[in-house]
């Protein structure tokens, strides 16, 4: 009791009003670690071996808290930090994005009855509906990434942003999210739009999602990348069955995991030839995972890329996996997928965080949560 009172009496002293304090606050750290063994076939560098991190998703280790501040609301913070465990190094956050510290999310915020407001580094809402529908999880070989565009400034993230998310109204959900382009002399330069519906009740799942980067660059004057996205699962207990179907328009729309090699002036991809990603296309997944008891899962799904350009670089993935359960927290996995590439398309085969260097790839690997 007296160090109360004398508490009190120094922050009086000072001008300072006591900050009142609740009992649940709470910090928690998570992670995942994943390696395995990956061979990419059918690229110019040909047959590549490896043993590589973050093949079903990215290793990291995350740091999350709430506090509680009375009236139904709360604050709370998140930071994830990505590593390459077969090294030891930092950790890829993805092809385009390889070294930031807490580059897989980084943001404060309030929770209440209202819903949420997040600040930072976070997920794209239209990245969020694909990851929720793909069979893959957006992970392993058989990934929906590699032709199903996940579109922000670093991938399926944004910088700068400010995210809103509903609460949850008999099974609706929503969020919206703005980023910040901070590109000295124009507000709209660089600047992206996020939004998401979703709906889930019982075996049904349904999501809409959309996403809009402005490119305003010297090479994309006045254009913008728009990518609407609708998804759904339905599962019947002794299968699950998923469908995506997306609509890509725009300079950046759809652009290739894998950004080829320079050569001379020009960026080749698989064949030799100058890479040319579509402005203009769409994309359809059909997918389906099975359960056999508690341990045992198959995946598989089937994509279809068609380029609308006067190009018609078409595209159509094949991949199947497997997952066994060790126990809640640690599976074993294996994956395979193989791209069609037509007309000189140059679709890679890769996975959660790397581009990928040819046209099909195998997955064998360990991952594990805690």
């Amino acid at each position: 009791m007296k160090h109360k009172v004398l508490a009190a009496a120094v922050f009086a002293t000072v001008g300072i009003q006591a900050i009142p304090s609740y009992a649940q606050s709470s910090v928690t750290i998570y992670g995942l670690i994943d390696t395995g063994y990956v061979l990419e076939t059918g690229g110019l560098a040909g047959k590549v071996s490896k043993l590589t991190s973050g093949i079903s998703g990215g290793s990291r280790i995350g740091f999350k808290g709430t506090e509680d501040l009375g009236g139904g609301m709360s604050a709370v913070f998140l930071l994830e930090a990505g590593f390459n465990n077969d090294t030891g190094g930092v950790g890829q956050v993805s092809a385009s994005n390889p070294t930031p510290l807490f580059g897989r999310q980084s943001y404060v915020g309030l929770n209440g009855g209202f819903g949420s407001v997040l600040v930072g580094r976070q997920y794209t809402p239209q990245y969020l509906v694909m990851a929720a529908i793909d069979p893959f999880g957006t992970g392993y070989a058989g990934d929906a990434a590699n032709l199903m565009p996940n579109t922000g400034n670093a991938a399926s993230r944004m910088d700068n942003t400010v995210k809103y998310l509903t609460p949850n109204f008999s099974g609706f959900t929503g969020e919206f999210a703005y980023g910040f382009g901070e590109t000295a002399g124009s507000t709209k330069t660089a600047s992206q739009i996020g939004a998401a519906l979703g709906y889930a009740n019982g075996p049904l799942t349904l999501k809409l999602g959309f996403h809009s980067r402005n490119n305003d660059t010297a090479t994309a004057q006045n254009s913008s990348a728009r990518n609407t996205l609708f998804g759904g699962m339905y599962d019947f207990g002794v299968a699950k069955l998923h469908a995506m179907y997306g609509i890509d328009k725009g300079v950046n729309s759809s652009p290739l995991r894998n950004a080829g090699t320079v050569v001379g002036t020009s960026t080749v991809g698989l064949y030799g030839v100058p890479l040319t990603p579509s402005t203009d296309s769409t994309d359809l997944l059909v997918g389906v995972t099975v359960p056999f008891g508690a341990v045992h899962n198959v995946m598989a799904s089937y994509i279809h890329k068609n380029d609308k350009t006067s190009r018609n670089q078409d595209a159509d993935q094949y991949a199947v996996g497997y997952r066994y359960s060790l126990s809640k927290r640690t599976d074993l996995y294996a994956a395979y997928a193989h791209i069609r590439n037509k007309n000189g398309a140059n679709y890679t085969v890769g996975s959660s965080i790397e581009a990928g260097s040819g046209s099909s790839a195998w997955n064998l690997g360990m991952r594990h949560t805690f």
